[in-house]
Protein backbone atom coordinates (compact mmCIF):
# COMPACT_ATOMS: atom_id res chain seq x y z
CA UNK A 1 0.00 0.00 0.00
CA UNK A 2 1.62 2.87 -1.18
CA UNK A 3 0.43 6.28 1.54
CA UNK A 4 0.59 9.93 0.71
CA UNK A 5 2.46 12.33 2.62
CA UNK A 6 2.58 9.12 5.17
CA UNK A 7 -1.11 9.60 6.64
CA UNK A 8 -2.44 5.82 7.06
CA UNK A 9 -5.41 4.91 5.33
CA UNK A 10 -5.11 6.86 2.35
CA UNK A 11 -3.42 5.42 -1.14
CA UNK A 12 -3.37 6.74 -4.68
CA UNK A 13 -5.48 3.85 -5.74
CA UNK A 14 -8.23 3.47 -3.52
CA UNK A 15 -8.33 7.22 -1.73
CA UNK A 16 -9.13 8.30 1.70
CA UNK A 17 -12.20 5.55 3.57
CA UNK A 18 -15.19 7.31 4.59
CA UNK A 19 -16.50 6.39 7.64
CA UNK A 20 -20.69 4.81 7.15
CA UNK A 21 -23.19 7.19 8.77
CA UNK A 22 -24.41 6.37 12.44
CA UNK A 23 -27.69 4.29 12.92
CA UNK A 24 -28.93 7.07 14.83
CA UNK A 25 -27.95 9.58 12.16
CA UNK A 26 -29.80 7.53 9.64
CA UNK A 27 -32.83 7.30 11.56
CA UNK A 28 -32.64 11.01 11.96
CA UNK A 29 -32.00 12.22 8.88
CA UNK A 30 -35.09 10.21 7.79
CA UNK A 31 -37.11 11.66 10.53
CA UNK A 32 -35.40 15.23 9.51
CA UNK A 33 -36.57 14.02 5.81
CA UNK A 34 -40.43 13.76 6.09
CA UNK A 35 -40.71 16.62 8.87
CA UNK A 36 -38.80 18.68 6.05
CA UNK A 37 -40.93 17.56 3.52
CA UNK A 38 -44.46 18.64 5.38
CA UNK A 39 -42.94 21.62 6.53
CA UNK A 40 -41.90 23.02 3.11
CA UNK A 41 -44.92 21.79 1.21
CA UNK A 42 -46.93 24.07 3.45
CA UNK A 43 -44.74 27.40 2.83
CA UNK A 44 -42.78 27.13 -0.28
CA UNK A 45 -44.40 24.49 -2.40
CA UNK A 46 -41.58 21.96 -3.57
CA UNK A 47 -38.49 23.42 -2.92
CA UNK A 48 -36.45 26.45 -0.97
CA UNK A 49 -33.47 27.89 -2.04
CA UNK A 50 -30.81 28.45 -0.06
CA UNK A 51 -27.92 31.50 -0.75
CA UNK A 52 -24.33 31.42 1.56
CA UNK A 53 -23.34 34.45 2.25
CA UNK A 54 -19.97 34.20 3.87
CA UNK A 55 -19.40 37.69 6.07
CA UNK A 56 -15.51 36.65 6.74
CA UNK A 57 -15.31 33.24 8.16
CA UNK A 58 -12.29 30.51 8.78
CA UNK A 59 -14.57 28.22 6.34
CA UNK A 60 -15.35 25.46 9.39
CA UNK A 61 -19.03 26.27 8.70
CA UNK A 62 -18.39 26.28 4.75
CA UNK A 63 -17.33 22.70 5.40
CA UNK A 64 -20.36 21.44 7.08
CA UNK A 65 -22.48 23.42 4.63
CA UNK A 66 -20.59 21.20 1.60
CA UNK A 67 -21.22 18.18 3.39
CA UNK A 68 -25.01 18.70 3.11
CA UNK A 69 -24.85 17.84 -0.63
CA UNK A 70 -22.98 15.09 -0.11
CA UNK A 71 -24.56 11.37 0.05
CA UNK A 72 -25.19 11.11 3.53
CA UNK A 73 -27.15 14.16 4.21
CA UNK A 74 -28.10 14.79 0.11
CA UNK A 75 -29.62 18.35 1.19
CA UNK A 76 -31.60 18.24 -2.40
CA UNK A 77 -33.68 14.72 -1.97
CA UNK A 78 -35.39 17.26 0.82
CA UNK A 79 -36.27 19.78 -2.00
CA UNK A 80 -33.91 22.31 -0.30
CA UNK A 81 -30.68 23.60 -2.90
CA UNK A 82 -28.20 25.80 -2.78
CA UNK A 83 -28.20 28.69 -5.81
CA UNK A 84 -25.86 31.37 -7.01
CA UNK A 85 -27.37 34.46 -6.47
CA UNK A 86 -29.59 35.80 -4.18
CA UNK A 87 -32.41 37.25 -5.96
CA UNK A 88 -33.12 33.30 -6.74
CA UNK A 89 -32.95 32.46 -2.81
CA UNK A 90 -35.56 31.79 0.11
CA UNK A 91 -33.13 31.61 2.66
CA UNK A 92 -29.83 33.26 3.49
CA UNK A 93 -27.22 31.09 5.54
CA UNK A 94 -24.53 33.83 7.42
CA UNK A 95 -21.71 31.98 8.14
CA UNK A 96 -18.43 33.57 9.80
CA UNK A 97 -18.51 36.96 12.09
CA UNK A 98 -19.54 40.19 10.51
CA UNK A 99 -16.57 42.12 9.39
CA UNK A 100 -16.42 45.47 8.41
CA UNK A 101 -15.73 45.17 5.26
CA UNK A 102 -18.42 42.68 4.19
CA UNK A 103 -21.28 44.40 6.06
CA UNK A 104 -22.24 45.68 3.27
CA UNK A 105 -22.11 42.38 1.72
CA UNK A 106 -24.74 40.64 3.47
CA UNK A 107 -27.04 43.85 3.49
CA UNK A 108 -27.07 43.98 -0.15
CA UNK A 109 -27.63 40.27 -0.44
CA UNK A 110 -30.61 40.89 1.99
CA UNK A 111 -31.96 43.86 -0.37
CA UNK A 112 -31.86 41.97 -3.55
CA UNK A 113 -33.27 38.22 -2.08
CA UNK A 114 -37.10 39.07 -2.68
CA UNK A 115 -39.83 38.68 -0.36
CA UNK A 116 -40.60 36.67 1.97
CA UNK A 117 -37.08 35.66 2.86
CA UNK A 118 -35.40 34.04 5.82
CA UNK A 119 -32.02 35.05 7.40
CA UNK A 120 -30.12 32.29 9.00
CA UNK A 121 -26.99 32.28 11.07
CA UNK A 122 -25.01 29.64 11.17
CA UNK A 123 -22.01 29.03 13.45
CA UNK A 124 -21.31 30.54 16.72
CA UNK A 125 -19.42 33.24 14.79
CA UNK A 126 -22.29 34.55 12.76
CA UNK A 127 -24.51 34.09 15.98
CA UNK A 128 -22.21 36.58 18.04
CA UNK A 129 -18.73 37.04 16.56
CA UNK A 130 -17.54 33.76 18.67
CA UNK A 131 -13.94 33.06 18.61
CA UNK A 132 -13.32 36.23 17.21
CA UNK A 133 -15.40 38.93 19.14
CA UNK A 134 -13.46 41.71 20.10
CA UNK A 135 -11.69 42.39 17.42
CA UNK A 136 -10.64 45.46 15.52
CA UNK A 137 -12.00 44.09 12.27
CA UNK A 138 -15.23 42.21 13.51
CA UNK A 139 -18.68 43.86 14.56
CA UNK A 140 -20.30 40.86 16.21
CA UNK A 141 -22.98 38.40 14.60
CA UNK A 142 -25.07 39.01 11.30
CA UNK A 143 -27.55 40.97 13.94
CA UNK A 144 -25.84 43.44 14.09
CA UNK A 145 -26.18 44.18 10.24
CA UNK A 146 -29.78 42.14 9.46
CA UNK A 147 -32.86 40.88 10.67
CA UNK A 148 -31.53 36.83 11.64
CA UNK A 149 -34.57 34.77 11.79
CA UNK A 150 -33.11 31.69 13.19
CA UNK A 151 -29.42 30.63 14.85
CA UNK A 152 -27.74 27.77 14.42
CA UNK A 153 -24.96 28.16 17.18
CA UNK A 154 -22.29 25.46 17.48
CA UNK A 155 -18.17 25.86 16.16
CA UNK A 156 -18.97 24.70 13.57
CA UNK A 157 -22.60 22.84 13.48
CA UNK A 158 -22.77 19.63 12.23
CA UNK A 159 -25.05 18.54 9.01
CA UNK A 160 -27.71 17.24 10.99
CA UNK A 161 -27.78 20.12 13.32
CA UNK A 162 -28.18 22.41 10.36
CA UNK A 163 -30.84 20.26 8.64
CA UNK A 164 -32.80 20.27 12.02
CA UNK A 165 -32.53 24.13 12.52
CA UNK A 166 -33.57 24.59 8.97
CA UNK A 167 -37.02 22.32 9.41
CA UNK A 168 -37.59 24.18 12.65
CA UNK A 169 -37.74 27.29 10.79
CA UNK A 170 -39.74 26.03 8.19
CA UNK A 171 -42.53 24.41 11.12
CA UNK A 172 -42.58 27.35 12.83
CA UNK A 173 -43.75 29.41 9.92
CA UNK A 174 -45.86 27.10 8.30
CA UNK A 175 -47.40 27.17 11.87
CA UNK A 176 -48.14 30.55 11.46
CA UNK A 177 -49.23 30.54 7.63
CA UNK A 178 -51.61 27.81 8.49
Amino acid sequence: MVTRFGLPGTNFRAGAKAEPPAAADAETIASLSTRLDAAAQVRLGRSLAIRHVNTGSCNGCELELRALTNVVYELERFGLRFVDSPRHADVLLVTGPLTRTLRATLEQARLAAPDPKWIVAVGDCAVDGGVFKGSYAVLGGAGLAVPVDLTIGGCPPSPARILAGLRSLLEANAARKG
